[in-house]
């Protein structure tokens, strides 16, 4: 067995992960930080893995959904991250110079450099909703800065998975990339290998697992979670292109996406057209479903019972449901794990779906009064990963940008905050922690080393060390009378 890239169900699971991870540590030690020509080379035979197989990646995807769009597979998994990629290789030779702060400090015979170093081995964890983009990204990413990956793909989409572990193998070799496949025991184990980084991408409650397991080997973790997303819609908002943008953006991949709207303010007065407008979209969008292609279904079973679980629950507990089936189809379906897109209103705290994010066709829409309201509502719960606001670039929307948290936001656009190459996207909170994309993801897996240096013939800080001199305690004495003065100053200007 290819221990580079390896199903590792059939053995002891540590053990065979602990070995790739030798191996790719070895050869970081042996070989020095790489230069910029073999980090681009690495990224180039990344991208060519997927560019290569495209067909291959859109059957295995379906075959791991049961039902998914092509267009929409080759749109969201691939072509979503090619833009990103490429600024990334473009601009890795800039981000590699060293910096060179306080250079007034060469005046006095210091010279001092920052210089970005790659951290060794960085483990990736990749999620089922996106299998191939959430791993494909973060791995360039991290080629870019210098380092040996190892990726632990998704059970749930197995067959994305197995794709990815031969084809691996194929294009580098198993001290640059790593592949592992495998179920939950693969996983935990790796989670706990010493890594030099760990990035993992997924729910909340298994992100609160992975850093319970990595801090035991002192791991720095990236966390890119999940939440419920809330949606503000404006009093001056164009209602009909709000609802039909939100429409939208729920049904992308199914609504199995964690920048997806989750729950939706309206202004009390507009609840009624808007919902109207919301379902019209639906029906305009989904005339079938059942034999519908471009109609995502639901990863598997258990999310399916999941999903229609919280529907029925806020059913029974008195919220107003209504399923925008087409006339004729009976829906859910279990055989074909459809489900309708579904408004519910009337929804309170108790009903599982106000606080448990639904990662389905499923939108919760809510009346408000005052911003006031959407603001206390907003933080009263856990910082979601995105906000988004329908409407014009008000002072109502920036007091709302102001005083609420998540990890961005989007003002009249579906995940618009993802456009910018070199922003930074990451969640706050419970959505997640440290950031990638651009400038930031080779941050995330670099180390900033400061390099110092002096020739000057006489000693600075050891001049802090015993025997002290009189003089040496008239010049601290001085440069305390000095700070002092300056504080007060700064007060009284205050004032």
């Amino acid at each position: 067995m290819n221990l580079g890239t390896a199903d590792v169900t059939g053995e002891s699971p540590a053990a065979g992960l602990d070995t790739i991870l030798e191996r790719q540590r070895q050869a970081f030690l042996r070989e020095g930080p790489p230069g910029a020509a073999v980090r681009r080379d690495r990224i180039d035979r990344l991208i060519a893995m997927v560019l290569d197989n495209t067909d291959a990646y859109v059957a295995a995807l379906t075959g791991d959904f049961g039902t998914r769009s092509r267009t929409g597979t080759l749109f969201a998994e691939i072509m979503g991250m090619l833009t990103a990629v490429e600024y990334v290789r473009s601009q890795l030779t800039r981000w590699m110079r060293p910096r060179h702060p306080d250079r007034a400090a060469r005046l006095y015979g210091i010279r001092a450099e920052v210089r970005p170093s790659p951290l060794g081995v960085v483990g990736i964890i990749g999620p089922w909703n996106f299998p191939l983009n959430l791993v494909i990204l973060p791995a360039a990413t991290a080629f870019a800065a210098g380092n040996r990956v190892m990726i632990k793909m998704s059970e749930i989409t197995g067959n994305t998975a197995e794709l990815t572990r031969r084809l691996a193998a194929q294009y580098f070799d198993e001290t640059e990339l790593s592949v592992v496949t495998g179920g939950p025991e693969v996983g935990a184990a790796f989670t706990e290998l010493p890594f030099d980084h760990l990035f993992f991408t997924g729910s909340t409650r298994v992100g609160r697992l992975v850093q319970r397991a990595a801090a035991q080997n002192l791991v720095p973790v990236t966390l890119e979670l999940g939440g419920k997303n809330p949606v503000v819609v404006a009093a001056d908002a164009d209602l009909d292109r709000a609802a039909d943008r939100i429409a939208r953006a729920r049904m992308v991949n199914g609504g199995q996406v964690c920048v997806c709207p989750d729950y939706v303010l309206v202004p009390q007065d507009r609840m009624d057209c808007f919902v109207d407008a919301l379902t019209g979209a639906w029906r305009r969008m989904f005339p079938e479903i059942l034999g519908n292609d471009d109609y995502t279904a639901v990863v598997n079973t258990a999310n399916y019972e999941r999903i229609v679980g919280l529907i029925d629950d806020a059913r029974a507990r008195g919220a107003r449901v209504e399923s925008i089936a087409p006339a004729g189809e009976v829906l859910p379906d279990p055989s074909l794990r459809k489900i309708a897109p579904t408004v519910i209103r009337n929804v309170t705290d108790e009903m599982a779906i106000a606080s448990e994010e639904v990662f389905g066709p499923v939108l919760t829409v809510l009346p408000y009064r005052e911003l006031s309201e959407v603001v206390d509502y907003v933080n009263r719960r856990p910082a979601p990963l995105v906000a988004y606001w329908f409407g014009p670039d008000r002072a109502d929307f920036r007091t709302f940008v102001a005083n609420t948290r998540s990890g961005g936001v989007a003002r009249n656009e579906f995940a618009i905050h993802m456009f910018p190459a070199d922003a930074p996207f990451g969640g706050v909170g419970e959505s997640g922690m440290g950031a990638y994309h651009g400038k930031a993801g080779f941050d995330t897996f670099s180390h900033y080393r400061t390099v110092v240096g002096t020739d000057l013939p006489v000693p600075i800080t050891s001049l802090a060390a015993p025997p002290f001199g009189r003089w040496t305690g008239r010049l601290v004495g001085l440069a305390l009378r000095n700070a002092r003065r300056r504080a007060h100053r700064r007060l009284r200007t205050d004032e």
